[in-house]
């Protein structure tokens, strides 16, 4: 029992943060520890997964304010080595908050490897979050083992929670066997989770998939896996349901690499072999890699599908946008009637089925669509700014709502989580806060705060200047805006300063600010972009010697440096760009050299282009980018705003036009 060895019980339960932060509540247990140092040593320790130099640091975390990071990091790294009673010990050490309950996650995903369901069953009760789709899985594998049977939401829960993981787990490969075995899941299942593995190249839950089904299948799959081109040409047939399935996994596997090779491959030898449902699931397949790639042929290979629900939901994304590039709106609605409910609820398909039932005209579709655009507009998102557009209204600032009272201010301010949080991220332990204070907001309650708590929680990490936790709180609210809360306006004077001096619209840059660091100045991503607008090194370089700035590579996280290098650039893209907003979008975050290729084709409207990059991290932000800009200039200006203008249409670059930049990173 280590652990209650290292650390004394503390009479009453956990810490609050009087010492290091103002203006906190008075500790539950008084805070006697200030040494920050040890806590960032025992992170280091435990990215290592260096148990002893955890323990040996353990005992210095006592009475700090983050002492339940630091014992939770410790017992973490020997979880599979606990007993259960030191577990019992930490959840009752730190009862409430995020650490006890991340814990209690991690044990009850230990237990249910172990089949020790009934200690599982006393422990998931107390279960908090329930975010986690294993953890899920195991609650119906114990559930149906003392039952004795299953229900159909319990069966759909298992389907998309292993339909929708990238990796096998055993939690729902688990359920998954036990449900096929009762006869509420298919076998047909257990093929579509292979294909989808197959799909996203995950061979290894592609081969469990199968084991479940047809383990005698498994040598062939191995071939399969092995070189897909080969096993297709030295198959003769593909008589049995096994037999058919493989031959459909090595069709997957080289559509993803050559879309055209297999569709010819399908058309000339395999089809008639194989059931409609397998061939509506490879042209699906073929027509997506065919789209993502902007190829003309996307929709006749979509063409061959027989039955759109056949198809997965990304499936019918792609045939809506391949459609949407030819103007074919009758397919465009075929496709979103294909969907799953779900997938039909999105705004992205909301809104284009509106736009295809417009463009097919009539009284009826007319006013169908109305109905549709009224339910999504407002100016929450890309899709819903377009929405409110369509009703003939533009983007306006939202009336605020009423202001905080003293007490919801105080509630945020004394709430030991969202404390924890800010200590965290004020001494560099930002992934750490960023999770106490989602938990804190999101999921510590079932359902999470209500409105009220979420602005003023929200305004607490505006006061302190944490711009992302204050940005994403509040666009959590439901039936209030407060456009202060999601769309802030920090470094305000250097921001138009730079940008109105080399013409450039300083809501643009707010725009793509807030869509790149959140406005966090230290921010660093996994490539290596620094500062407030996410500047590459190389690009730092090439556009200080562009615009003549005396420069070194330790100036990229200064304020004002990062705002001159980031907004010269940005309107260097844009002028590359002939001024179109989503191409110079585009160009920042996947280079100018990918979308100079994506705008080739038709003359397209910027919204349906914007729909069709290929990247769906570079969709995402052109649309995000471009709707916070939409917003930012409203507030900016005082006066509606159109999102369409900024969109414009899209096409190929015009003979007369100059030649482009080629020197642009």
């Amino acid at each position: 029992m280590q652990f209650r060895s290292i650390l004394a019980p503390c009479r009453h339960l956990l810490s609050g943060l009087a010492v290091a932060l103002a203006a906190l509540a008075q500790p539950a247990c008084a805070q006697t520890n200030t040494n920050d140092d040890v806590l960032l040593q025992m992170k280091q320790a435990f990215q290592r997964g260096d148990k002893a130099r955890l323990a040996a640091l353990l005992p210095q975390a006592q009475g700090h304010a983050l002492e339940p990071w630091a014992a939770y990091w410790e017992l973490k790294a020997r979880l599979p080595q606990a007993a259960p009673d030191e577990v019992q010990a930490f959840l009752a050490r730190y009862a409430g908050t995020y650490q006890e309950d991340r814990l209690r996650n991690d044990w009850l995903l230990l237990l249910g490897q172990r089949r020790q369901w009934d200690d599982f069953l006393a422990m998931h009760s107390a279960y908090r979050m329930q975010d986690d789709r294993e953890v899920q899985c195991y609650a119906i594998v114990v559930d149906v083992l003392r039952t004795g049977q299953a229900t159909k939401a319990q069966a759909d829960t298992v389907r998309r929670n292993w339909f929708g993981q990238r990796e096998g787990d055993d939690g729902c490969l688990t359920a998954a066997d036990r449900l096929i075995s009762a006869r509420m899941l298919s076998p047909n299942d257990a093929w579509k989770r292979a294909r989808l593995a197959m799909e996203t190249n995950r061979p290894g839950a592609a081969r469990a998939a199968v084991n479940l089904v047809a383990p005698d299948a498994l040598p062939t799959f191995d071939q399969v896996n092995a070189g897909a081109v080969k096993f297709l040409t030295g198959a003769a047939s593909a008589a049995s349901k096994a037999r058919k399935e493989m031959v459909v996994l090595a069709l997957i596997r080289m559509a993803s690499a050559d879309p055209d090779a297999a569709a010819l491959q399908l058309d000339s030898k395999w089809g008639p072999m194989l059931s409609p449902e397998e061939r509506n699931w490879l042209w699906g397949h073929i027509g997506r890699q065919a789209a993502n790639k902007l190829s003309p042929q996307a929709s006749g290979y979509f063409a061959n599908v027989t039955k759109n629900s056949d198809l997965t939901d990304d499936m019918l994304g792609w045939k809506v946008r391949a459609a949407l590039r030819m103007g074919q709106w009758k397919d465009v609605a075929a496709a979103i009637d294909g969907m799953s409910e779900e997938g039909r609820q999105d705004p992205t398909w909301i809104y284009w089925k509106a736009r295809a039932l417009m463009a097919q005209g009539g009284d009826r579709r007319t006013e169908e669509a109305r109905e549709l655009l009224q339910g999504i507009a407002g100016t929450r998102g890309f899709y819903e700014l377009l929405a409110l557009e369509d009703l003939g209204q533009r983007a306006q600032v939202a009336t605020r709502p009423d202001p905080l009272t003293p007490d919801e201010k105080a509630a945020a301010r004394t709430n030991p989580s969202l404390q924890r949080a800010l200590y965290a991220i004020g001494i560099g332990l930002r992934p750490e806060g960023v999770r106490e204070w989602n938990y804190a907001t999101n999921l510590h309650d079932k359902g999470g705060m209500d409105d009220r708590a979420l602005l003023a929680a929200a305004d607490l990490a505006c006061q302190r200047e944490i711009y992302d936790r204050c940005i994403n709180t509040s666009e959590r609210t439901k039936g209030v805006i407060d456009v202060e809360q999601r769309f802030p306006m920090p470094f305000h004077d250097t921001v138009l300063r730079k940008s109105q001096d080399i013409g450039l619209d300083p809501a643009y840059v707010y725009g793509l600010i807030r869509q790149e660091s959140r406005f966090i100045m230290d921010a660093r991503s996994g490539v290596g972009a620094s500062g407030l607008m996410q500047v590459m090194p190389a690009t730092a370089r090439w556009t200080a010697n562009k615009i003549g700035l005396p420069y070194s590579p330790s100036m990229i996280t200064d304020r004002e440096t990062n705002i001159t290098i980031g907004t010269n650039y940005l309107k260097l893209a844009l002028d590359d760009f002939d001024g179109s907003m989503p191409l110079a979008a585009a160009a920042y975050n996947a280079g100018p050299g990918r979308p100079r290729s994506w705008r080739n084709g038709p003359v397209l409207d910027g919204a349906i282009w914007a729909e069709n990059v290929p990247f769906s991290e570079t969709r995402d932000y052109v649309k995000k980018v471009l709707a916070n800009t939409t917003n930012y200039a409203a507030i900016i200006t005082g006066r509606p705003q159109s999102l369409r203008e900024r969109l414009g249409r899209v096409g190929p670059r015009m003979a007369g036009e100059p030649e482009p930049n080629k020197d642009l990173p």
